[in-house]
């Protein structure tokens, strides 16, 4: 062994010993790992930051980016609704949600396909008094099969097919992963729409930000627009529309308030509508009954002057001292003197019938407030009011729902034609989603999640560096005389065994630029192509079903579903095992270990 051999297991045994105790932030371990590669010599000054302009970091990026898109236009909501009666037991819900998170898991990020669905996922659990222990996990460990099938699905992919083109001139296609991936999909869907049963049904997730609020249903305003699908429907459909959750309380004809609107009551162009509900479900109904909020322009504009990027909501608490109570929302000049608007109001212990702009403020009220995001912290001192935790409000905020799917489309259309590489479609995607107000700058730059882009951008140069100095090569050389007495296909099932080990405790896509370069050098060193031997380290690096920690998907669940550590392995470790079983034979189908 070398020096710089040596120093470079040194670096990236130290590393791997930090992500797994845990104390320092991984892309912090990353840039560590980089300063320390440049100080021993073995990665050049000029290099240092190559990492950052390599394809991958963009498409990783920008793939992060389209999910956001995808997942705040709700159309997939809007794809598993018409489902609802037939998802009454819990082995159809979790076949149907692990079904849907794997499709859309294909085209967009899988932790942002699990987004979207949790929800649902939610939805489904309260109106069937199923356990959300028994969803979530599942759906989880759904959107990391369904990562595998594309080159787009998870970062593990986007990251072989890059060094691939290193090491034999060409990248993995779009969908060259797809054999393999669906095979391991097929398995895996069957096998968790019965195993969920391993999971504790009693175990209550952590509180929600709404429950500890503890907000009454809000309250909005709403006109019914030309060309609204609602209108001949009776009031009662607005609750339809969202599973019951909202209820219309007043329709305003004419000037004439019909209060505790009848069922019988049908809606018409024009109609006022108060709706009372919980502000997810309030916006489910708005948007599907394409109903336009008080003060909005044209059903899609907000309610107040600025771009989408300059425009923002907030909740608020009206205080003993605040200068708005007794006054409405016109006399108080909120919109004139304040540039905001009401969009939404709460009041404990009494229901609201009036139209919003007549309500006059109690103290205890809580009102969603739209305006300029650099107007509103000075507007909101000035008018005694308390902004509370902030979240995730769409109430008021354009929703362009089709045009991200539309770009997703085109996208991928470019990219399987060959009329874009993958990195210069995905870019040029996400300036799409941008102009198209499909998603604001704030919330682009929001998407990104920047400790994953630091990672890469750090790991490159490092990993680069493991193959320069022949590291790579000796471990290769090691594996190899360990697989001396196993068959080939033995050798390629070690690989992804190593890679599945290796994840919950280096992070996927740092597993992928160390082992990557490994196994391809056990494949030449055994006589064997390095194509299947890349794919046995993509799908172990991207299968993590053992740890919370070790792919995001895993820990976003982790608090809704109520889950301690020792239950991944309840129904993770059979589906490795699974995984194991099914994937190695079909790579070596599908991608012939012989030169």
């Amino acid at each position: 062994m070398t020096l710089p051999q040596g120093l470079a297991f040194a670096i990236v045994g130290t590393m791997m010993v930090l992500f797994v105790w845990g104390r320092l932030r991984y892309d912090l371990v990353a840039a560590l790992a980089l300063v320390a590669a440049v100080v021993a010599g073995i990665v050049p000054p000029e290099k240092a930051f190559s990492g950052f302009s390599d394809d991958v970091v963009i498409i990783v990026a920008t793939a992060l980016l389209m999910s956001a898109a995808v997942a705040k236009s709700g159309v997939m909501e809007e794809v598993v609704r018409p489902l609802g009666p037939w998802l009454t037991t819990p082995r159809r819900q979790v076949f149907a949600l692990v079904f849907a998170v794997i499709v859309l898991s294909t085209f967009i990020k899988n932790v942002g396909a699990l987004a979207i669905l949790m929800p649902v996922a939610f939805q489904l659990a309260r109106r069937t008094e199923t356990p959300p222990s028994w969803l979530l996990m599942p759906l989880a460990f759904g959107s990391l099969i369904g990562g595998l099938i594309t080159l787009v699905g998870t970062s593990p992919n986007v990251i072989v097919a890059r060094l691939r083109a290193d090491i034999v001139g060409e990248p993995f296609r779009m969908f060259d992963y797809a054999p393999v991936g669906l095979t391991v999909a097929a398995v895996g869907l069957v096998y968790l729409a019965f195993a969920y049963r391993l999971l504790p049904k009693d175990r209550q997730g952590g509180a929600s930000l709404d429950a500890a609020i503890n907000i009454e249903n809000y309250v909005v305003e709403a006109q019914v627009p030309k060309g609204s699908p609602l209108i001949g429907e009776r009031v009662t459909a607005v609750g339809d529309l969202d599973e019951g959750v909202s209820k219309v309380t007043t329709v305003v004809r004419d000037e004439v308030r019909h209060k505790s609107a009848h069922g019988g009551l049908r809606v018409r162009e024009g109609d006022i509508l108060l709706i009372e509900g919980e502000p997810e479900s309030l916006e489910r109904a708005v948007v599907r009954a394409g109903l336009q909020l008080a003060g909005q322009r044209d059903g899609e504009e907000p309610a107040v002057e600025g771009d989408a990027d300059e425009v923002g909501t907030v909740e608020a608490v009206v205080t003993g001292t605040s200068g708005l109570i007794g006054d409405t929302h016109e006399s108080a000049g909120l919109c004139d003197r304040h540039g905001l608007a009401v969009i939404a109001i709460s009041r404990s212990g009494e229901r609201i019938t009036q139209r919003l702009r007549a309500v006059r403020f109690r103290p205890g009220d809580v009102v969603v407030l739209q305006g300029r995001l650099d107007r509103i912290p000075d507007a909101l001192k000035a008018l005694g009011l308390l902004p509370l935790a902030e979240r995730e409000l769409e109430l008021g905020r354009s929703r362009r729902r089709w045009i991200p799917v539309a770009i997703l489309a085109a996208t991928i259309g470019a990219i399987v034609s060959g009329l874009l590489p993958v990195a210069v479609a995905f870019f040029t995607a996400a300036v799409a989603l941008v102009l198209t107000r499909a998603l604001a700058l704030r919330e682009a730059y929001e998407a990104i999640e920047w400790p994953i882009v630091v990672l890469l951008g750090a790991l490159i140069p490092v990993s680069e560096a493991v193959q320069t100095t022949g590291a790579t090569e000796l471990v290769a050389a090691w594996l190899s005389v360990a697989t001396d007495a196993l068959p080939a296909i033995g050798a390629l099932a070690l690989i992804m065994v190593a890679a599945m080990a290796v994840t919950p405790f280096l992070n996927n896509a740092a597993t992928v630029l160390v082992m990557a370069p490994i196994a391809a050098s056990l494949a030449g060193k055994l006589g064997l192509r390095p194509d299947p031997f890349l794919m046995a380290v993509a799908v172990g690096a991207a299968c993590d079903f053992l740890t919370p920690f070790g792919h995001q998907s895993n820990t976003l669940v982790m608090g809704p579903g109520g889950y301690r550590f020792g239950d991944y392995w309840k129904l993770g470790l059979p589906l490795s095992v699974l995984v194991v079983l099914v994937a190695v034979p079909a790579i070596a189908v599908f991608w012939p270990l012989a030169r």
